[in-house]
């Protein structure tokens, strides 16, 4: 198999997403990786990354995949953990504190940071509408992150979102209790789970 059909091959393995890494792993130069990009219509949609011009562009794995320290938090969580209809207009990630934020931000993304210790309470793994698994928080962990966030989040989007998590099936009420506890935001959550169950 030559660097050519090599590409296509990883491209095709991808959904149509081609990244640098994958091709310099494979053995792959970068001036054979220019030509097939070139040849093949291919456009750079971040630093490393092509996409085919047949490829549905997921922005969220390629964010992800940009800055995988960074977990789906907040309103985006909601999105995927369904617990709004709304598309998020705008990204939101956490990140541990201590790292440096700007490329997110100049990106247009929403950043909050934690401590480490409790960065990775409650992180699970989705996927998205295109089928791309993608870091967020389990829906316990977005309620406690929504609600520290309360007042700077749109009061439809977050009413909705304690409806749609007291409706759950799925629900962890002594989880959710014990992350709200962690976070200090126990007694106002309680209130809520008290007026929605």
């Amino acid at each position: 198999m030559n660097g050519q059909e090599l590409l296509a091959s990883l491209a095709e393995q991808n959904e149509g997403l081609l990244k640098t890494a994958d091709a310099v792993q494979a053995g792959v130069s970068r001036p054979t990786l220019a030509k097939f990009v070139e040849k093949n219509g291919y456009e750079r949609i971040m630093r490393g990354v092509y996409c085919a011009p047949y490829a549905w562009v997921d922005r969220m794995y390629l964010l992800q995949m940009r800055w995988p320290t960074a977990i789906f938090s907040h309103e985006t969580a909601l999105f995927l953990q369904d617990m709004t209809d709304r598309d998020p207009l705008q990204y939101t990630v956490t990140m541990k504190t201590g790292r440096n934020p700007s490329n997110l931000t100049n990106a247009g993304i929403c950043v909050y940071t934690v401590k480490e210790d409790l960065f990775s309470l409650g992180e699970t793994t989705v996927k998205t509408v295109y089928g791309h698994d993608v870091r967020t928080y389990n829906v316990e962990r977005t309620v406690c992150d929504v609600v520290r966030s309360r007042n700077s989040m749109d009061g439809y989007i977050f009413t909705e979102a304690l409806k749609q998590y007291a409706q759950r099936k799925d629900k962890d009420l002594n989880r959710l209790m014990k992350y709200a506890k962690v976070f200090h935001v126990d007694s106002l959550v309680k209130q809520y789970m008290e007026v929605l169950l």
